[in-house]
This record gives C-alpha cells, sequence and structure tokens, in this order.
C-alpha cells in the first residue's frame, strides 16, 4: 500500500511539474514573440514608444535636430506644423507629402495649395542621422509627426504624447491629391467642418485645430478677396494694416508678402482666437468661425481659457494623427524620404 500511494503522489507530482512546465515554456515562447515583434516594429497599430525597442534613441534624435534648426530659424516650427497637417490631410499621415517629382507625376507639393511648404531639409537631416543609427526602421511619417510634436512644444505649447508606428506610403502621389483633398484658402466654414468631420473630428476639434494658425504666417494672395472690397466683419484699421503690407500690386509679388498670423506668431498659444473677437482674423474662414452659432462658442471659451485650448487641441491632433494610418506590414519604411524604395 506504502508504494502503491508512493507510485501515485509521484504521477500527481510529475503531472503538476509538466503542466507548470509547458505553462512556463508557453509564457516564455508569448513574451519573445511580442518582444521580435516590438524590435520588428511590426506590432500592429499606433503606440506610444513604438520604437523603445528597435531604435530607442529615434524620439531624442529628432528632438535634438529640430531644437538646433530652430534656434537658427524660429520660423521652422511654424512650417514643419504646416507640413504635418497637409500630409496628413491627403490620404492620411503616409509621408506621402516628401515625395519628389517622378516621371510625368508632379509631387503633392506642385500643388497650389501647399505654396510655401518648406523645411523639407529637416526631415531629411533627421531621416538621415535616425538611419545612421537604425538602418530601416523608423519611417518618415512617424517623423514628420515628431517635429510636428516637438515645434509645439518647443513654442510654448502642450506636449502631445503622439503615438508611432505609421509606415510610409509606397506608390506616388500627385499634385492631384493634394487639389483634391486640401480646402482653398477662401474655404467657408461649413466647407471645413465637412472635411474635418469625415476624419472623425467634431466641430471642437475642427476649431481647436484652427488655433494651430497661432504660429506662422500667411500670404497675402490667400486674403485679398477680403481687402478689395473690405470685408465688413475685418477690423477696419487692421485692414487698412494689411492692405499696406499687401500693397505690392502683381500676384507674384503677392505671393512673397505676407502678414502674421496673430499677435504672437512665434508662440503656441490662444492668442489667434483672441485676435478672431478683434475682428483680426486673416481668412474667409477666421471671420465665419466667430459668426457662426455653431462655431462661436469654442472661439470664446478658448480665447478665454488657454488651457482648454490646449487640451482640445491635443485630443484633435491626436485624432488627426491616426486617422488612415498605415500600420503593420502595409506601407513601406522609406531608406529616404523623397523616393520610393527601390
Amino acid at each position: 500500500m506504502k508504494a502503491s500511494c508512493s507510485c501515485r503522489t509521484l504521477r500527481m507530482d510529475l503531472s503538476k511539474f509538466v503542466g507548470v512546465s509547458c505553462l512556463f515554456v508557453i509564457v516564455l515562447i508569448c513574451s519573445m514573440e511580442m518582444i521580435v515583434l516590438r524590435v520588428c516594429g511590426q506590432a500592429g497599430g499606433l503606440k506610444i514608444g513604438f520604437y523603445d525597442l528597435s531604435c530607442p534613441n529615434a524620439e531624442i534624435i529628432a528632438r535634438q535636430i529640430l531644437r538646433s534648426a530652430a534656434n537658427t530659424d524660429p520660423t521652422a516650427t511654424a512650417a514643419l506644423l504646416r507640413l504635418a497637417f497637409h500630409d496628413c490631410q491627403v490620404n492620411g499621415c503616409d509621408a506621402s507629402i516628401l515625395l519628389k517629382s517622378s516621371g510625368k507625376i508632379k509631387a503633392e507639393t506642385a500643388s497650389d495649395k501647399n505654396f510655401g511648404i518648406r523645411r523639407l531639409d529637416i526631415i531629411d537631416q533627421i531621416k538621415a542621422a535616425v538611419e545612421s543609427v537604425c538602418p530601416n526602421t523608423v519611417s518618415c511619417a512617424d517623423i514628420i509627426i515628431m517635429a510636428a510634436r516637438d515645434s509645439i512644444f518647443f513654442t510654448s505649447g502642450p506636449f502631445i504624447a503622439v503615438e508611432t508606428g505609421r509606415r510610409d506610403h509606397a506608390t506616388f502621389t500627385s499634385s492631384l491629391a493634394a487639389d483634391q483633398a486640401l480646402p482653398v484658402a477662401t474655404v467657408p466654414v461649413d466647407g471645413l467642418l465637412q472635411t474635418l468631420a469625415a476624419k472623425g473630428l467634431d466641430i471642437g476639434d475642427s476649431v481647436a485645430l484652427l488655433g494651430a494658425h497661432t504660429l506662422g504666417v500667411t500670404h497675402c494672395i490667400n486674403f485679398l478677396n477680403r481687402l478689395n472690397p473690405q470685408d465688413p466683419r475685418m477690423s477696419p484699421f487692421f485692414s487698412s494694416a494689411l492692405k499696406f503690407i499687401c500693397r505690392l500690386p502683381s500676384s507674384f509679388n503677392n505671393n512673397i508678402t505676407f502678414a502674421p498670423n496673430d499677435l504672437t506668431s512665434l508662440v503656441f498659444d490662444n492668442q489667434y482666437f483672441r485676435d478672431l473677437l478683434a475682428r483680426r482674423g486673416l481668412l474667409t474662414v477666421d471671420s465665419e468661425i466667430v459668426t457662426d452659432p455653431r462655431t462661436f462658442e469654442f472661439v470664446s471659451q478658448f480665447a478665454a481659457n488657454q488651457s482648454l485650448f490646449f487640451q482640445r487641441f491635443t485630443s484633435a491632433f491626436l485624432q488627426l494623427t491616426r486617422y488612415n494610418v498605415l500600420t503593420g506590414n502595409n506601407g513601406q519604411v522609406r531608406r529616404k524620404c523623397g523616393f520610393l524604395n527601390p
């Protein structure tokens, strides 16, 4: 009997040992699989810290290069924030805006609606630096979003914990795609709300995103329609100042003359909304969001409460930069941002 009990006990102990051992092996295999997926950058979808294992210094490198460029050219931050918006509005944030013309296909930057897009060289510098330490790992699409995030933060705006894991567009796009997707400078409030609603943004989100105009300038050609004849919704004193700034007659000269978007055009703040309430908006939509009852409430709130504006802008920016992105095995990670991989 004792021998029989000992055998049964031994069999039970062995069964428990085998069961625990199998569970340990399964957990180990699953853990290794997750690590491999993260290192290879194919764990699916977007996430904060996507490159933590595959290229841990990527965001640090991007931030250092942008800071150096912004110290030399304070207007670079506005340029890179605009770059992100214009990229994301054409088929999602996929760095298609960086592709150069090829044969008969004109690049997105050749579109009149992308007039003034610049400082692409900063994106190229970041890409080259990241490629030198982590080849074929970090997408140009993510670099654009990193640069936009840091541009906001470097100019006193909120720090936005953006997700990464985007991949780059793998076919050529054209200036026609930009012509069709980007709103015209004279877009009315209805048109803008419809465009952003298609990307999952509600009215408050849309107004908050317009607050990105707190950085940078607008070329005179984009608001001359409000000066001749004078738009009664614009402050007469402000209109006179703009006429003086934009007094050069030819369309070419109007393309090189510009006015600051608000009184603090190098600082990311809520001055844009305060200026709108004072009838100092440049574009058609700037005046319409003040007079439209659907949007006025948000303009008024953001003008009075900068923290509220920052909170709403952050959520809207994250929503926009998630829209229709390529992840996992879709798209590619371009070796050079301006060209498709061979």
